[in-house]
């Protein structure tokens, strides 16, 4: 039944359950071991096989039977479920980002799957898999636009006879040579690792008889293991474009499964910066995003949060700057602890800072791999003053400026003092962002107490 003046719900592609169910096909193939088909014979084998398939296909079809969605007012309803009903409704005022997310089968069928990311989804939230790559392109679009709108306003656009419109990916920004990629991914310490692997290897094998095929076979895929990393980064930046229109970054890569990724300005909690150490040759970088719908992968293989795989410090720069307009990372000037921290930090101590700006706070730290965090202060909800017990031996204390997306600027080893009235700076400047931003925190804020006498540590120009 449609009630009048909202739209129709509408299916997934028809060609969707035979995707699914040839996705079903290699997890049964996996599964069902070499000794299976010894024991069985190939006959009856690719019997059970097709057995299998033709029911994982029919659940595919019932399941894609009674899937269906569509917009109603400033949300996203997603039906789905036979014997259980669920209906998810999603708020497009929480909606961080949209993917729209091309795997190898879905390109050669013509097809994508969108995915949307949402504040505080520890994963994606209702994937329509799989949609015409039209289709989805255009309901990406048409959910950020609506996203971007008070609920009133969007509550008139929610017919499909007038959909939202927005600009399209605008000019490119930055395009990442495939060649630096490759490079990029050699010099890391897996790729440089590597050979001496190979040669234990082979000097293993050649000098001693008595070591197993079955010991060379682990040892090689111990070895694949560790390359997979780097392999894997490399798939999927491969072709890397970033363009930016209508205050949204347009992200694209990936070959095996291609990836647009769209990302709001507005919705950005921080940029983490990082200079591995044998990038630094070559004076390549790497940036990543900090998103509130993007969660929990924090050791960088997280698919949704690169912003820059690989570049120079004038690139970075070009891009930083779009994501957090006048903000440039070569102009930060960094605060080191006190110098009675260097029994925490013998040696790293000269590498860890503060530096706090007009818009955001910065932080440092590293001594082989540099990083530097960039916190707007709009992003902040909450902050906190840590000490631990060796820390008030010292009378120094560590400040932690909360983000939605669960990761923290960490203002490390501060004199207590100066981390009482960092705290309070943080906290004062994170009000005044969220008060004079009314387009979600893009506006300019009041610069930090400059009284010497009240915060030692300056804002850098």
């Amino acid at each position: 039944m449609v009630v009048m003046g909202e739209e129709p719900r509408r299916r997934l592609h028809p060609l969707s359950p035979l995707l699914h169910g040839a996705k079903a096909l290699v997890v049964i193939v996996v599964a069902l071991s070499w000794q299976t088909l010894r024991e069985v014979g190939l006959g009856f084998f690719a019997l059970m096989v097709l057995v299998v398939v033709i029911g994982a296909v029919i659940m595919s079809v019932v399941s894609w039977y009674n899937t269906g969605y569509h917009v109603v007012g400033h949300e996203l309803r997603v039906y789905e479920g036979l014997l259980w009903r669920r209906t998810r409704a999603i708020p497009l005022e929480r909606l961080q980002s949209v993917e729209v997310v091309r795997p190898l089968l879905a390109q050669l069928t013509g097809l994508a799957e969108l995915r949307l990311e949402v504040v505080g989804g520890g994963k994606t939230e209702a994937p329509l898999a799989y949609l015409s790559v039209a289709d989805a392109a255009a309901l990406r679009d048409r959910l950020l636009a609506i996203a971007g709108r008070a609920p009133a306003a969007a509550e008139d656009a929610a017919t499909p006879l007038a959909p939202p419109r927005v600009p399209g990916d605008g000019p490119l920004l930055l395009a990442v040579r495939n060649r630096d990629l490759v490079i990029s991914q050699l010099l890391t310490p897996q790729a440089m690792f590597l050979p001496i692997g190979v040669a234990f290897v082979v000097v293993q094998f050649g000098f001693d008889p008595s070591w197993s095929f079955i010991g060379v076979a682990s040892t090689l895929t111990a070895i694949a293991g560790v390359l997979l990393q780097p392999v894997r980064r490399v798939l999927s930046d491969w072709n890397f474009r970033l363009s930016h229109a209508d205050r949204a970054m347009r992200l694209r890569f990936g070959l095996v499964e291609t990836r647009s990724q769209t990302v709001p300005v507005d919705r950005v909690q921080g940029v983490t910066a990082t200079w591995p150490l044998l990038w630094r040759g070559h004076g390549w970088l790497r940036l990543t995003l900090d998103v509130a719908g993007m969660a929990g992968q924090e050791n960088g293989n997280n698919e949704t949060d690169r912003l820059l795989p690989v570049g120079t410090a004038a690139e970075a720069e070009r891009v930083a700057g779009t994501v957090l307009p006048g903000v440039t990372l070569g102009g930060l000037a960094f605060a080191p602890p006190p110098p009675r921290t260097r029994w925490f930090h013998p040696l790293a101590r000269p590498k860890i800072g503060v530096a706090l700006t007009d818009r955001v706070v910065a932080t440092q730290e590293g001594l082989l791999t540099r990083t530097v965090m960039l916190v707007p202060y709009a992003r902040i909800q909450s902050v906190r003053v840590v000490q631990g017990p060796l820390q008030r031996l010292l009378g120094v204390a560590t400040v932690y400026a909360d983000t939605a997306r669960g990761r923290s600027a960490t203002l490390r080893d501060r004199d207590l003092a100066e981390a009482w009235r960092l705290a309070d700076d943080l906290a004062r400047l994170g009000r005044a962002a969220r008060q004079a931003a009314p387009d979600r925190g893009a506006a300019v804020v009041p610069a930090p107490t400059t009284d010497p006498d009240a915060a030692p540590l300056q804002p850098s120009t």
